[in-house]
């Protein structure tokens, strides 16, 4: 069997001995002098260690001892290793190393600040603007005029979206050293922001009260005309409020309530709006029970009748799912139920939305008015009416 290359090896290197001397080995007559100068093995320690003499002793000494060495020492090495850990973009270790050499506590201020700085440069690598930013501010408390920390504490309030407070940083750094580049950057882009934030905060503002006077005007117009709205998916308030406020104020409440989430739940998301001319336009909702269909319009104006409506939803074209073409206008009875007490009430498709709403039982729910179609006689509204007790709304 053929032996493997670090067996010839090791079969050379053993020959040597054969010849030659192992120049490293210890000597028979002074082998256990030589012992003492291993650390393992020493008996005891010299007084003063020469690094040149003993090496590995010292390495182990200045490890046992680190403790020994003067803070500023300390905190420095703990810079340079930290330092080296952010060239390798390792910015955890980084951050532990520079956090370390804080804890020495040393009296170097400067030191204490660059400390703080690239401990900073860590963070917002890592996306801790929060704590980079207080560790920018820091180090300007050591060292007010230190530029890098200056920087740092801008690019933290830009990513913050505090772009008052990154001028301030850039303003403050900029009347120290008038000429760098990097804060007159971040001082025109800082601005921009700032200029950009404040109009869109201009314009929110005044959306939402526009919206506020909006929904005041729907709310006064709903309850001039008197139009009953019923609670949606909101919460209602606890029994001891309604008691206080009475029913007159409950009543009021559940319009307020109402209005303020007034959206149907159709897809469209569509609301109940007022148009400049003062009308109402009002997402309705038709019912086909016979056939589990339905049909949304997302504005009738209030002054419509439901037969212009009809005529145009059941003209030429019936739906295809009228599979009897019984869907004809003349043929369609509408009715609406009162929620309170499970009746429903016949309509007369010659009137309008508004005059329907506005009867004393009739009520909007969820922000959409909806109507039942049936086809009159047909045996489907026979037997859908007989279970009901039905009333002709006048």
């Amino acid at each position: 069997m053929a032996q493997s290359d670090s067996d010839d090896g090791m079969d050379e290197f053993m020959e040597k001995f054969k010849t030659q001397k192992y120049k490293n080995a210890l000597n028979e007559s002074n082998w256990e002098e030589e012992f003492e100068k291993v650390p393992m093995f020493m008996k005891t320690a010299p007084e003063e260690i020469d690094p040149l003499k003993n090496p590995d002793l010292a390495c182990i000494q200045s490890i046992i001892h680190d403790d020994d060495r003067p803070p500023e020492e300390q905190a420095k090495s703990l810079k340079d290793e930290g330092n080296e850990y952010f060239k390798e973009k390792n910015y955890k270790k980084a951050i532990v190393a520079y956090t370390e050499g804080l804890k020495k506590n040393c009296s170097d201020s400067d030191l204490n600040a660059i400390l703080y700085t690239n401990r900073a440069a860590a963070h917002f690598y890592l996306g801790n603007m929060r704590s980079a930013l207080n560790d920018a501010t820091a180090a300007r408390k050591l060292k007010s005029d230190h530029i890098k920390a200056i920087i740092r504490g801008a690019q933290c309030c830009m990513e913050l979206h505090n772009y008052a407070e990154a001028l301030q940083w850039c303003d403050e750094g900029l009347r120290i050293l008038p000429t760098e580049k990097k804060l007159q950057e971040l001082r025109a882009k800082a601005d921009k922001q700032k200029r950009a934030a404040e109009r869109d905060a201009r314009k929110a503002k005044a959306k939402v009260k526009k919206e506020r006077t909006d929904r005041d005007a729907l709310l006064t117009a709903v309850k001039e005309r008197g139009i009953k709205l019923m609670p949606g998916q909101r919460q209602h308030r606890s029994s001891d409020s309604e008691e206080d406020d009475g029913a007159e104020g409950s009543a009021a409440d559940m319009a307020e309530l109402n209005l303020d989430g007034f959206s149907t739940q159709e897809a469209t998301g569509a609301k109940v709006y007022l148009d400049e001319q003062g009308v109402l336009h009002w997402p309705v909702l038709f019912l086909y029970p016979e056939y589990r269909q339905t049909d949304f319009i997302s504005a009738f104006c209030e002054n419509s009748s439901f037969i212009d409506h009809l005529t145009v939803m059941f003209g030429e074209e019936l739906p295809p799912w009228d599979t009897d073409k019984k869907y004809c206008p003349q043929n369609l009875q509408l009715f609406i139920e009162d929620h309170e007490k499970g009746h429903i009430y016949e309509v007369d498709v010659t009137k309008s939305l508004l005059s329907v709403l506005q009867h004393t039982r009739c009520s909007v729910k969820q922000g959409t008015p909806s109507f039942i179609i049936l086809v009159k006689d047909s045996p489907f509204c026979k037997q859908f009416l007989s279970d009901e007790k039905v009333h002709l709304l006048k």
